[in-house]
C-alpha cells in the first residue's frame, strides 16, 4: 500500500477544481485551487500538473482518485494520468462504491462530489444519526447523509455568485460587488444594501432549508458548511454547527482508501 502514496485527489467542479496531494497518513501535504478550463486538452492538464508538483516541490503521485461534475474535464484528467504519469486514476461514480446506499430515485444521478462529502462528513458523525454537507460551489448542495454510509437525498440551490451574477445582468444600474458581510442589515447605500441582501438574505435561506431538513429527519443532524462562500457566512448562518474547507478534499482521499482496505485494488 505504501506504494500508492503520494495519492493525488482532483475534484472538479463547474467554476473551480481542487487538488491535493496525501500521504501515507492520508494527510493532505499539498492542496491547489484552479480554475475549471472545459477546453484545456489531455497533454495540457499533464503540464500544468507537472508545474504544480515542481512549483511546489511535491512528490509526483503514485496513485489517483478523481471525482467530476464535468465529464469532458474528468475524462482528460484521467487520459493525462494515464498517458503522463503512468496512473490509472479511480474516477467515483455511485455504481463503483458497493458500500454506499444512495437513496434516490435513480441511484445514478447522484454527483460524484456528493458520494465524496459523504465520506468526508463521516468523522462529524461521532453521537449523531445524520449529517447535512452545505456545499457552496456554483450552485449549493445540501446533502443529508445517514450514518452507515447512507446518501438519503438533498436539496440543490442556486450558488450566491450566480445569484448575485444574474441581478447585475438584469438591472444595468447596479454595480457590481464583493460579496461580504456588510456591518449592520439595514444599507445606508447601494453597495451596502446589495450585500446586506445578497450575503444576509442567502444566510438566512441557508438556516431556514437546514431548519426545514432536521424537522423532517427522525433524529438529530449536525451540519457542515464547505466550499470556497462558506467562508463569507461563517458567523452568520446559526444553524451550521462546522465549517471544513478541504471536506469533499478529503472525503476524496477517505473514499479511496476504504476502497483500497477492502481489497478492491486498482
Amino acid at each position: 500500500m505504501p506504494a500508492s502514496f503520494p495519492l493525488l485527489a482532483v475534484d472538479i467542479g463547474n467554476t473551480s477544481t481542487v487538488l491535493g496531494l496525501a500521504d501515507e497518513r492520508l494527510d493532505l501535504t499539498h492542496t491547489w485551487r484552479i480554475r475549471t478550463n472545459r477546453d484545456v486538452l489531455p497533454d495540457d492538464l499533464a503540464l500544468q500538473l507537472h508545474g504544480l508538483f515542481t512549483l511546489s516541490g511535491a512528490a509526483i503521485p503514485r496513485a489517483a482518485v478523481l471525482s467530476s461534475v464535468a465529464p469532458p474535464v474528468g475524462a482528460n484528467y484521467a487520459l493525462a494520468l494515464r498517458r503522463h504519469f503512468g496512473i490509472e486514476a479511480f474516477e467515483v461514480m455511485a455504481d463503483n462504491l458497493p458500500d454506499v446506499t444512495v437513496e434516490l430515485d435513480q441511484p445514478g444521478n447522484v454527483g460524484a462530489d456528493r458520494l465524496c462529502n459523504l465520506f468526508g462528513a463521516e468523522r462529524y458523525l461521532d453521537g449523531y444519526e445524520y449529517a447535512v454537507v452545505v456545499d457552496f460551489g456554483t450552485s449549493t448542495n445540501f446533502d443529508v447523509i445517514g450514518r452507515g454510509r447512507r446518501f438519503i437525498g438533498g436539496i440543490l440551490a442556486t450558488g450566491a455568485q450566480v445569484s448575485a451574477d444574474a441581478l447585475f445582468a438584469r438591472a444595468a444600474k447596479l454595480p457590481r460587488i464583493t460579496l461580504e458581510a456588510p456591518a449592520s442589515a439595514i444599507g445606508k447605500n447601494t453597495v451596502h444594501a446589495l450585500q446586506s441582501g445578497l450575503v444576509f438574505g442567502y444566510a438566512e435561506m441557508v438556516d431556514g432549508l437546514l431548519r426545514r431538513v432536521r424537522a423532517e429527519l427522525p433524529a438529530p443532524a449536525v451540519a457542515i458548511a464547505t466550499g470556497g462562500f462558506a467562508r463569507t457566512i461563517e458567523g452568520i448562518c446559526q444553524e451550521i454547527d462546522h465549517y471544513d474547507e478541504t471536506l469533499t478534499l478529503r472525503g476524496l482521499v477517505e473514499l479511496w482508501a476504504s476502497r483500497e482496505a477492502v481489497g478492491e485494488s486498482r
